[in-house]
C-alpha cells in the first residue's frame, strides 16, 4: 500500500469516529416560544422573555431557576395608564358620596319640591306598580314624594355613579339574599347604608357595606383583627346582614320593622311601638323613632323608586370597570401585599383594593386555620396561578428586606411633605412619586386609606421631584401634527377612557402616545388625534 493510501484510509476512519462520536451526543431540542393563547391544556409554562411589554412562555422542563427580582421589577406600572379610569377610581375611593347619603338620612327634610317631570298621579300609579310587587308597604304619602322628588331634582349625579357601582355588588346581594329567603330588593339597603363604599365608616363606628357595628359584626362572625376586618368584606358582611335580617324578620314580622331595628336596634322600635299606643305600621310609629331611623325607610323606599324606574326618569349609568362575575379568588399560600400583586401582574392598586377590601392595611396575612383570599380580575388570574411560587418568593425576599433598619433605605434629606388636594387618594399619590401605598402608609403611621383635604403627608421619592404640573393634568410632551388624523374635540364631561370607547380599536394609551400627552384629566375644546 502505497503513502497516499495509507493517508487516505487514516483520514476516512478518523473522520468516520468524529461523526459517530458526534452522533452519540444528544441534540439539544429547540425551545419554542409561544404566547399565553397558545397553551397546552395540562402542559406547564414558564415566562422566558418579554419582548415589547409581551410575555412569551416556554414549557417548564423542571430546572429551577434562581428568582430574577430585577427581571419582575421591571414590570412596575406597565399598561397603568391604559388600565385605570380616572374618574372611576376617585369615585371609589371618594368619602364624598357616603357623607352625602349619611346626611341625607339623618337630616331629611319633607318640604313640598317642585319637580314638574313627576306628577303626583304618575307617582302614585307607580307606587301602587311596585307596591304589588315587594312585601314592603309602599303606599303614596307626601313624605314620601317629596324624598323621591328630592333625591331626582338634587342628587341625579350621585345616584348615577351608585347605579353604575351597583352593576357590580347587587349581584352578589341577591345571591346571599335568596338563600335566606330576604327580599331581593333590601339590595338597595346598602345605599342607604354605605352609599355601596365596604371601607365606609360611620361616626358612630358602624363600618362596611352593611354598616355593622363591632360588637353586633363579631356576633356573626365578622372578625376584626390588626390585618383584617371582615365588616368590609363584601360576600362575608352581606351573609351576616342577610342573618341578623331574618332574625329581626322573625321577631317583628313585618319588614318595614325589621329594617327599622337593623338601623336602630330593636329596642328602639319596641319602645317607639309603646309611645305610639299600640301601633305596629312603621308610618304610626315613625314619629316615635329616632330621627335618623325616621328618615330611613323613607331614603330606602325613595332609592328603590328611583332604581326601578331608572329608565323612566332618564338616567344613564357609566360603564363599570368590570361586574362581580368577571372576577374570582384564590387561596393565599403565604402573606402578600396589594402593592406586590399590582407590581408584578400590572394591576392597578385601587381596582385591587376595591376588590379586597377588609384588608386594612392592605396586606393580606397567611394564618394557619384562617382563609384568606385574593380576589383578581380574571384576566390576571391565570399568569397568577402560572408563576405562584416566583411571586411568593419575591413577596418573601421583600419582607426579609423590609425589615432592616429605615435609614439604610432612606436619606431624610430626601423626603418631600405632599398637601393632600381635593380629588386625592394614595393611589394618586404613590403614582406621583414612584412610591407604593403601603410605603406612605409606612411613613405616616397611617392605618387606613382615607385622607383629608390639607393633610401633610410625609413621602422619600423614587422618582425625582420636579416643578411639574400636579398629576392629573394634561402636559404635552412635543408638537404634534394631526393632518390626515381624524381628530375629536373635547366636550364637557368627557374622559380619556369614554372617549377611546367612541372609537373600536383605540384605547386610553394610544391617544395619550398620539397626543404626546400625560395626565389623565381632559381641557374642554382640547383637539386630539383618536386615529393613527
Amino acid at each position: 500500500m502505497n503513502h497516499k493510501l495509507i493517508l487516505i484510509t487514516f483520514g476516512t476512519l478518523l473522520y468516520g469516529l468524529t461523526s459517530i462520536a458526534q452522533d452519540s451526543i444528544p441534540k439539544q431540542k429547540e425551545i419554542k416560544l409561544i404566547t399565553e393563547a397558545e397553551f397546552i391544556k395540562g402542559e406547564t409554562y414558564v415566562i422566558d422573555t418579554i419582548i415589547e411589554g409581551k410575555s412569551y412562555f416556554k414549557k417548564d422542563l423542571g430546572i429551577k431557576a434562581e428568582l430574577d427580582s430585577t427581571a419582575l421589577k421591571a414590570l412596575e406600572d406597565h399598561k397603568l395608564a391604559s388600565e385605570i379610569d380616572q374618574k372611576w377610581l376617585e369615585e371609589l375611593y371618594s368619602n364624598t358620596l357616603f357623607d352625602s347619603i349619611y346626611e341625607s338620612v339623618t337630616e331629611l327634610q319633607y318640604d313640598e319640591v317642585d319637580y314638574p317631570e313627576l306628577s303626583t298621579d304618575t307617582l302614585k300609579a307607580r307606587l301602587a306598580e311596585l307596591n304589588s310587587k315587594t312585601p314592603f308597604n309602599i303606599s303614596y304619602n307626601p313624605s314620601l314624594e317629596s324624598v323621591i322628588k328630592s333625591y331626582l331634582k338634587n342628587r341625579r349625579e350621585s345616584l348615577s355613579r351608585l347605579m353604575s357601582l351597583s352593576d357590580y355588588y347587587f349581584p352578589l346581594f341577591e345571591e346571599s339574599l335568596d338563600i335566606h329567603d330576604i327580599p331581593l330588593e333590601v339590595k338597595y339597603l346598602a345605599i342607604v347604608e354605605s352609599a355601596l363604599k365596604p371601607r365606609a365608616k360611620s361616626r358612630v363606628g358602624a363600618t362596611g357595606l352593611w354598616q355593622f357595628m363591632f360588637g353586633t359584626g363579631k356576633e356573626y362572625g365578622l372578625n376584626v383583627s390588626s390585618y383584617v376586618d371582615e365588616r368590609s368584606d363584601p360576600i362575608k358582611s352581606t351573609e351576616a346582614a342577610s342573618k341578623y335580617l331574618a332574625r329581626l324578620y322573625g321577631i317583628f314580622g313585618d319588614w318595614d320593622l325589621a329594617l327599622a331595628a337593623y338601623n336602630s336596634g330593636p329596642g328602639n322600635v319596641s319602645k317607639a311601638i309603646r309611645r305610639s299606643g299600640g301601633y305596629e305600621n312603621y308610618w304610626n310609629i315613625r314619629p316615635y323613632l329616632p330621627r335618623e331611623t325616621a328618615g330611613y325607610l323613607p331614603a330606602f323606599l325613595a332609592t328603590m323608586y328611583i332604581f326601578e324606574y331608572a329608565d323612566e326618569h332618564g338616567f344613564k349609568k357609566e360603564r363599570p370597570n368590570y361586574h362581580y362575575v368577571e372576577t374570582d379568588t384564590i387561596h393565599v399560600k403565604k402573606m402578600i401585599t396589594l402593592d406586590q400583586v399590582s407590581e408584578l401582574l400590572e394591576v392597578p392598586i385601587e381596582e385591587l383594593q376595591f376588590l379586597n377590601p377588609s384588608y386594612k392595611l392592605d396586606i393580606i396575612p397567611f394564618i394557619k386555620g384562617e382563609n384568606y383570599t385574593l380576589r383578581l380580575p380574571r384576566h390576571a388570574v391565570g399568569k397568577f396561578v402560572n408563576n405562584e411560587d416566583l411571586i411568593y418568593e419575591f413577596a418573601t425576599k421583600e419582607f426579609d428586606e423590609r425589615e432592616k433598619p429605615l435609614p439604610q433605605f432612606f436619606d431624610s434629606n430626601s423626603k418631600v411633605t405632599y398637601r393632600v388636594r381635593s380629588g386625592d387618594f394614595l393611589g394618586k399619590v404613590a403614582r406621583k412619586y414612584g412610591v407604593r401605598v403601603s410605603q406612605i402608609k409606612q411613613w405616616n403611621g397611617l392605618r387606613s386609606n382615607n385622607l383629608r383635604i390639607g393633610q401633610r403627608l410625609t413621602v422619600y421619592p423614587r422618582k425625582p421631584v420636579t416643578s411639574n404640573p400636579p398629576v392629573g393634568t394634561v402636559t404635552p410632551k412635543k408638537a404634534v401634527n394631526a393632518e390626515g388624523k381624524s381628530t375629536y374635540k373635547v366636550q364637557s364631561g368627557d374622559s380619556l377612557w369614554s372617549i377611546s370607547q367612541k372609537f373600536p380599536g383605540v384605547s386610553v394609551q394610544n391617544i395619550k402616545d398620539w397626543n404626546g400627552i400625560s395626565g389623565n384629566s381632559l381641557k374642554i375644546g382640547t383637539t386630539l388625534i383618536v386615529s393613527k
